[in-house]
């Protein structure tokens, strides 16, 4: 994917040596002028601009991206920067970095975003996922609710040992996307049994969220 990133700080640069590795087209975007620094980030093109300013981002030619990156520290710009690559550049992709907590509802389709990553929310959801045990733990959204990423970890004792994994009667739009057992990540197929301590991954609306939570608390 041919990828821009608005922002050169130390999350920008992280981003783009993770991209780097799985062989993707990256540029970094930066205003500063002082924090432009190609060898920091091997590989990686540099441009000399404000992503927030139209003008700057038609020259570099931002309709050519597959994917914006708004991965500043500044969570106005951020937004600035997501809508203008959604209605001006016709970007397919945008992910938005959410710096405080606060302003992650204005993360969403109306700014451009297609999805925000709030890192206190998730490194809270990781607490949460690691401790609980029988509940639905949120971890990503997608499209700001109208998709979530969601896991839930059986306990030992499930009634659910050793009943496949076609017997689950999910909710409509809900598909159970990766079942996690010990370092194992399997791709789910019908006739999979399930296991006490399975970590079981699924994408859910949020409106169908409790009651994927009911079936999972109810013996099949």
């Amino acid at each position: 994917m041919k990828v821009a990133i608005a922002g050169a700080g130390a999350v920008g640069r992280a981003i783009a040596r993770e991209l780097l590795i799985n062989d993707h087209d990256v540029t970094l975007f930066e205003r500063d002028r002082t924090h432009i620094d190609p060898v920091a980030v091997p590989g990686a093109h540099w441009v000399h601009a404000d992503a927030c300013e139209l003008s700057d981002l038609e020259d570099a030619g931002l309709q050519t991206f597959d994917v914006m990156i708004a991965a500043t520290g500044d969570d106005k710009a951020n937004l600035v920067v997501s809508l203008l690559a959604t209605t001006e550049f016709a970007v397919s992709r945008v992910v938005a970095r959410v710096n405080d907590p606060r302003n992650e509802w204005l993360f969403d389709d109306d700014w451009g975003v297609d999805v925000a990553v709030s890192t206190p929310r998730m490194l809270a959801s990781l607490v949460e996922e690691a401790v609980t045990v029988g509940d639905l733990v949120r971890l990503m959204t997608f499209r700001q609710g109208q998709a979530n990423l969601v896991e839930l970890t059986l306990p030992d004792d499930t009634p659910m040992a050793g009943k496949a994994v076609r017997r689950l009667q999910l909710p409509r739009d809900v598909a159970l996307v990766a079942i996690i057992r010990g370092r194992r990540v399997i791709v789910p197929q019908p006739d999979d049994p399930l296991e006490g301590g399975d970590e079981l991954v699924f994408i859910a609306p949020e409106e169908s969220e409790d009651e994927l939570h009911r079936i999972m608390k109810t013996p099949i």
